[in-house]
């Protein structure tokens, strides 16, 4: 069997075999063309603190430990800024031997500073789920910014599944942009693709948005809902440079428009921690098709989800902040991002979720 990333139709043929199971009927639009969306389940649980289980406990174990009180979500309910909640997923896996997961947030979660992290029966690590694994899911989910009302059936989350070795070496993602450009400018190549923030745009002063410390509640239900203005201050230099708060959450956007071919994905990695205090990136995963010319893109920028932690810091426009880790896909997929499906994102510039208004 082919080694890579598993394509939509790969996974669909996973929950034909019982790979992949679910409570309730699989709906429509949740295979995306390198990903399955993972939904939330019926009761969120208020615990006390974040924790891994390790490999003698299972996430039930830690909950009869760690749990305040039980939410239901079958109607909506609020789970409010600093609390840490825990939710099981209604899909679970039965993984075939050589087969593994790696998670992450969906783009719109992770713009909104919504923290959500894959966690697993006798797991080390959030958001992996290692070869074989068989049990259920859960999330784990700490609102940073704003208080948020989530919903049973809701799809916070995405995993990819990867067979055996899928990371390309350097000199074949050097290979793939001296073939086809997979990336605006110079590419700097070294451990993935490095990208660097833009602070100089072409048009007026406006480089990204900061999340404003006392904002009401936000329905994730409601799209193109909310006034910006009412959740973001701006953030605006004709410097080229700004200063990052402790604590703050900044929406900041790429200087590169990046591509990723059919044939492969791409994982946003953040950066080394030696070049500042900062933390880029919830959501991570870029599926086949981004930024590609023939699935409606000419590059795509990738949105950066900054945080900044102990000491303030200067930002300047070109800095490297992170980088894109290429991977081979076992085959093209049959549909694309922003070709097939509906893509919210394809083409992007600076952007908020798409719960707020354009």
């Amino acid at each position: 069997m082919k080694q890579g990333v598993l394509t939509d139709t790969e996974i669909a043929g996973m929950i034909e075999s019982g790979n992949i199971a679910a409570d309730r009927p699989f709906q429509p639009g949740q295979i995306q063309p390198a990903s399955l969306d993972l939904r939330l389940g019926a009761r969120a649980y208020r615990v006390r603190a974040s924790f891994l289980t390790g490999k003698d406990r299972t996430v039930a174990d830690r909950l009869s430990d760690f749990t305040m009180h039980k939410i239901d979500l079958s109607s909506g309910a609020v789970l409010e800024k600093g609390c840490v909640y825990v939710v099981p997923l209604l899909e679970s896996l039965a993984l075939p031997d050589g087969t593994s997961g790696a998670a992450s947030a969906k783009s719109s979660i992770g713009r909104l500073d919504l923290l959500t992290r894959i966690i697993t029966d006798h797991g080390h690590e959030f958001d992996r789920v290692p070869d074989g694994y068989t049990g259920p899911l859960y999330v784990e989910i700490c609102p940073q910014s704003f208080s948020v009302i989530a919903k049973t059936g809701q799809m916070l989350n995405q995993i990819i599944f990867r067979r055996g070795q899928t990371v390309i070496s350097d000199k074949d993602l050097s290979d793939l942009h001296a073939k086809s450009p997979i990336v605006s400018g110079d590419a700097v190549i070294s451990g993935g693709l490095g990208f660097s923030v833009d602070l100089k745009p072409e048009n007026g002063t406006l480089v990204g948005y900061r999340a404003k410390p006392h904002a009401g509640v936000i329905d994730l239900e409601k799209l193109n809902h909310y006034d910006a203005s009412d959740y973001w201050e701006e953030v605006r230099t004709d410097t080229g440079w700004i200063i990052l708060d402790p604590g703050a959450f900044y929406i900041l956007v790429s200087r590169e428009a990046i591509v990723i071919p059919p044939d492969h994905a791409a994982e946003m990695a953040p950066y080394i921690a030696m070049v500042g205090e900062f933390r880029v990136h919830y959501a991570g995963f870029f599926d086949p098709g981004f930024g590609w010319a023939e699935a409606g893109g000419t590059g795509s920028r990738g949105v950066l989800e900054v945080r900044c932690h102990e000491a303030p810091f200067v930002l300047e426009h070109g800095q490297i902040v992170g980088r894109l880790v290429y991977e081979k896909m076992t085959e093209a997929p049959k549909t694309l991002y922003g070709r097939e499906i509906k893509s919210n994102y394809q083409g992007q510039g600076l952007k908020l979720s798409k719960h707020f208004k354009s």
